[in-house]
């Protein structure tokens, strides 16, 4: 059974940074690296989430939204089975929960596509 567990969010202060990783587990082999991986966030009382952030299989390739754009990064450890997400300049906005997914697609255009696995998420606050 495929797991993926976030961590490393928590309160941080505007222009700060922080690392997320995401672990992931239930793999056999080096089946993990067949999955494209990416990060959405759920803001507090709302009920959209906005994936932002994905990276391909091999991580040769990444897209991001306009509002990731310049300021997160996606990496991936395959041979770990970990996904990173790297966010600076942090903004109040930037508050929400965040959640890593394994995607069956990847698209230079729409970024990930067809999502099979998520995570719990972690809760990152940006305070102004």
């Amino acid at each position: 059974q495929v797991q993926l567990v976030e961590s490393g969010g928590g309160l941080v202060q505007t222009g700060g940074s922080l690392r997320l990783s995401c672990v992931a587990s239930g793999f056999t082999f080096d089946a993990f690296g067949e999955w494209t991986a990416g990060w959405f966030r759920q803001a507090p009382g709302q009920s959209d989430r906005e994936g932002f952030a994905c990276i391909s299989n091999t991580g040769g390739a990444t897209h991001y939204t306009d509002s990731a754009k310049g300021r997160f990064t996606i990496s991936r450890d395959n041979a770990n089975h970990t996904v990173y997400l790297q966010m600076d300049r942090l903004k109040p906005e930037d508050t929400a929960t965040y959640y890593c997914a394994l995607y069956r697609r990847y698209s230079s255009y729409v970024g990930c596509y067809g999502m099979d696995h998520e995570g719990k998420g972690t809760m990152v606050t940006v305070s102004s």
